[in-house]
């Protein structure tokens, strides 16, 4: 993967620990991997992986019934996989955020990445979720500071859409 500066996912940690973002569960993605370190080994975040997207909505509600901030970390191809699941966080008015990184745009060279990759913010909006997209490192750290306030401050449901131009792309020779 050509990184372009690795250096946001140490700021969103640093938010996290600032926000009081006790649970971070996530899908493996590599986008998303240093910071899923350091998660890991923060003891006092529970962070853990999932089977599939669909339990990220569950388990958020179930962090925040629990009385803890949660967020979960996937990339775009889940999205699809959430949609059913986002009508209880929604449906109860549960905060939700989730943080997604983003494939099938800049400079993709999968072609199945394409599709959930081009339609993620319709999806997600069209579902009730606020979308805020950092398309630069240095937008990832106000975006995602933004997006947990509206999250946990306004009972809303919101994802950082995490452009694929802060990862680079990948590349396979």
């Amino acid at each position: 993967m050509n990184t372009n500066d690795p250096g946001w996912q140490e700021s969103v940690y640093q938010l996290f620990k600032q926000h009081n973002i006790r649970q971070v569960i996530y899908v493996p993605d590599a986008g998303h991997a240093p910071l899923i370190d350091r998660c890991l080994e923060d003891p006092q975040i529970k962070a853990g992986p999932l089977t599939n997207e669909f339990e990220g909505p569950g388990m958020c509600a179930g962090a925040w019934l629990g009385g803890e901030r949660s967020v979960l970390l996937m990339q775009s191809s889940g999205v699809g996989n959430i949609i059913n699941a986002l009508g209880l966080v929604r449906h109860c008015t549960i905060p939700f955020l989730t943080l997604v990184t983003m494939r099938g745009e800049w400079g993709e060279f999968n072609p199945w990445q394409l599709h959930m990759g081009q339609s993620t913010t319709t999806t997600l909006e069209a579902s009730g979720v606020v979308c805020n997209r950092a398309d630069s490192a240095e937008d990832v750290a106000p975006v995602v500071e933004s997006s947990i306030n509206l999250a946990f401050h306004s009972y809303a449901q919101v994802a950082v859409i995490i452009s694929q131009r802060v990862m680079g792309t990948k590349v396979f020779e």
